[in-house]
């Protein structure tokens, strides 16, 4: 495994050091936040797009707002060095120490940040679905909390049948997202992907690809899709902060051709574009 940069509170501490405390509410009851954004050349991507989700991630969970500078400074801090080619920056918020309940404490804070190379994820993949839900309707729908629990879940059972990423309906039986992806599908040569209502995460990378394909003229809409469009849709990707734009080579089995014409195209959208700027 290589190495793992690690910054706690202010301060660079050993991977595998006691560095949060046993009562912090993120390891007690998952009472966190946290960002994930892939490291290019030293320089991680899309920082300013990450930070607001966080905002709305610790507003939507009942705590404080996060300190920008504070994040920064751990940010800058496990990038100093030896430059990470093609890593994975990580930086997770929690509510501090609390009881071992679901009750707070009022007690400032944590700040984790870490880093860490990461291989280049494959030119495609397979993914399967599960017969687990996303509630829409649930109080974290569409955070990015540190409870992950069902992704851990889903996404061993992805591995176990040699796919890379699971894929959720929500409870209204619509296709929703994937562990630690969005979904995109085209019908009848139109991209679609499931809208935020459907209890999805707020995905960077799909933003990015919604905003830059409707800039370019491609049709691409919100849809909601119940799960079965996975049966006859003509092409599917998906998208994540450290995936980019991951053409789908196979759902629940059936091969789909990889990447199709639609998909392409935004491939070479994303390439072009993501090329301009590391914080679009």
């Amino acid at each position: 495994m290589s190495e793992i940069r690690v910054w706690v509170d202010g301060a660079m501490v050993e991977p595998g050091d006691a560095a949060v405390s046993a009562v912090d509410h993120g390891v007690t009851v998952g009472d966190g936040a946290f960002e994930t954004a892939k490291i290019e050349d030293g320089v991680p991507f899309a920082v300013t797009r990450h930070l607001a989700r966080l905002d709305r991630t610790m507003a939507g969970l009942g705590l404080p707002a996060p300190d920008h500078d504070r994040v920064r400074e751990g940010v800058d801090a496990v990038l100093r060095g030896d430059p990470i080619v093609c890593g994975r920056l990580r930086w997770t918020i929690t509510g501090g120490h609390g009881p071992l309940g679901s009750d707070r404490h009022d007690s400032g804070l944590t700040y984790i940040v870490t880093a860490a190379e990461h291989p280049r994820p494959p030119a495609h993949g397979a993914v399967v679905t599960v017969p687990w839900t996303r509630n829409e309707r649930s109080a974290t729908a569409g955070l990015k909390t540190t409870s992950y629990a069902d992704n851990v879940v889903a996404l061993a059972r992805a591995k176990e049948r040699g796919a890379v990423e699971a894929l959720f309906a929500n409870t209204r039986g619509e296709l929703c997202e994937a562990t630690g992806s969005n979904v995109f599908v085209v019908l009848d040569g139109v991209l679609r992907t499931p809208p935020l209502d459907s209890g999805c995460l707020a995905g960077i990378s799909r933003a990015l690809v919604l905003e830059w394909c409707a800039a370019e003229g491609v049709d691409v809409r919100e849809d909601a899709m119940p799960l079965s469009v996975l049966e006859h849709a003509e092409e599917v990707f998906i998208t994540s902060s450290i995936k980019d734009v991951m053409p789908v080579s196979a759902v629940d089995g059936r091969s789909i051709p990889w990447p199709g014409p639609v998909t392409a195209t935004v491939l070479d959208i994303w390439q072009r574009r993501s090329a301009q700027s590391m914080d679009p």
